[in-house]
């Protein structure tokens, strides 16, 4: 399985993440795939690479200009212009603005989808936070054409690389204030806030905008999991690199790699456990089958005796730290628990991986563990109930393959 690991200990901006996904790419497709960006009709618009150094880290920076003017010069006249009460000489744009643009872009319609998506993310974000309907939103910073082609770029590499599946660390948002478009505002911007809601963040100590409402949407959208990095073989490691310089390197690095069997030894798994005398039989199978979908490991119950002598049922659900949260709640929603106890355990595990036996009945799915010196395989019960009923046979009738010696 390819995995994209995204580490966001500096936060993220559209132009660094299209710079860390760039430098995954072989040298000689980096070119090609800017002057695909540069080829899209984004009038007046052109981007480049340039190699920076950050805490003594080299990486790539990508400078995007707007008819020559680059966003460093853009912040300046805006500035210039607000100070001295003249009429601001940018055009500012709505969402059909965007979408107008977007359309008429030389792209893909899968990445005009994209990026569409991405930019109705930061239009929801600004109208929660301003009180307008969507359509009505200004877009300032993220609205200029400098930004939707940070937006264009990251949507077309991560088409390109095209991993099975991408991850991130949590999202340090920095601290202190910014100044914006609307006045002095609190880091995270509130637009900002909006869209990372849902997802781990933290600040530790660095003064500044480290998280762009760019940055945060392009996360919300791609990612799908915020985790530690997995264990994986990595193949490339790119650095894209902020303007800003902070005590920290001011970058954003992409890991892309395969992920590599969980090799035999401990992990940690967390167990939740309550006594209940009041539940029924039918809502504890209910409530079991939601804490499975919510990714327990195991849920299982055991009859003990309770205060007044009454007859009762624990229930024990072993879950992933990550998960913790989500299968807590769904106990106290779907039982009748008012307290739950918790208690983390050190598993010893053998490697897992599924694999497929060639049978007379076709294929059949089996779970191959190995691991401390010896290996185990199993069929999986569902294929076999599923052959059992095609044929009209018990389990023990089927005519299955030994998996004994099979390693």
């Amino acid at each position: 399985m390819k995995i994209l690991y995204i580490d966001c200990g500096m936060g993220a901006a559209g132009d660094m993440m299209t710079g860390a996904l760039l430098e995954l790419l072989p040298e000689e497709e980096q070119e090609d795939m800017l002057e695909k960006l540069r080829n899209a009709g984004l009038s007046g618009v052109d981007i480049r690479r340039e190699k920076m150094i950050k805490c003594g880290i080299l990486g790539t920076h990508i400078k995007v200009t707007v008819n020559g003017i680059g966003e460093e010069q853009e912040e300046e006249l805006h500035h210039h212009d607000h100070e001295h009460d003249h009429h601001h000489h940018h055009q500012h744009m709505h969402m059909s603005d965007i979408r107008q643009i977007v359309e008429g872009l030389n792209i893909s319609d899968e990445i005009k989808k994209d990026v569409l998506t991405v930019y109705g993310m930061i239009a929801e974000a600004e109208s929660h936070v301003h009180g307008v309907e969507t359509a009505e939103v200004h877009f300032h910073e993220v609205g200029m054409k400098d930004a939707i082609m940070d937006v264009m770029a990251a949507c077309m590499l991560m088409r390109h690389i095209s991993p099975d599946r991408i991850m991130s660390s949590p999202v340090h948002v920095g601290s202190g204030q910014v100044k914006c478009a609307h006045g002095i505002m609190p880091v995270p911007a509130p637009a900002t806030a909006f869209i990372l809601k849902e997802i781990p963040v933290y600040s530790a100590g660095i003064d500044g905008e480290l998280c762009t409402p760019t940055g945060a949407a392009l996360l919300k959208f791609f990612v799908q999991e915020y985790a530690d990095m997995p264990a994986m073989t990595t193949r490339g490691i790119g650095y894209g690199m902020g303007s800003r310089d902070f005590p920290r390197a001011n970058c954003m690095r992409a890991f892309l790699g395969e992920r590599v069997l969980q090799s035999a030894g401990t992990d940690r798994v967390v167990e939740l456990s309550c006594n209940m005398d009041d539940i029924t039989g039918e809502e504890l199978g209910f409530a079991m089958e939601r804490l499975y979908e919510l990714g327990a490991k195991e849920v299982y119950t055991i009859p003990v005796g309770m205060k007044k002598s009454r007859p009762g049922i624990m229930l024990n659900v072993l879950c992933e730290q990550k998960d913790r949260e989500d299968i807590i709640r769904a106990i106290f929603r779907y039982t009748t628990s008012i307290g739950i106890r918790e208690t983390e355990h050190k598993r010893y595990v053998l490697n897992r991986e599924e694999r497929v036996m060639e049978t007379d009945y076709g294929n059949i799915k089996y779970k191959h563990s190995e691991g401390y010196g010896m290996f185990k395989n199993k069929y999986e019960y569902e294929d076999i109930a599923r052959i059992a009923r095609d044929n009209g046979s018990a389990l023990n009738d089927l005519k299955i393959p030994s998996l004994q010696d099979r390693e």
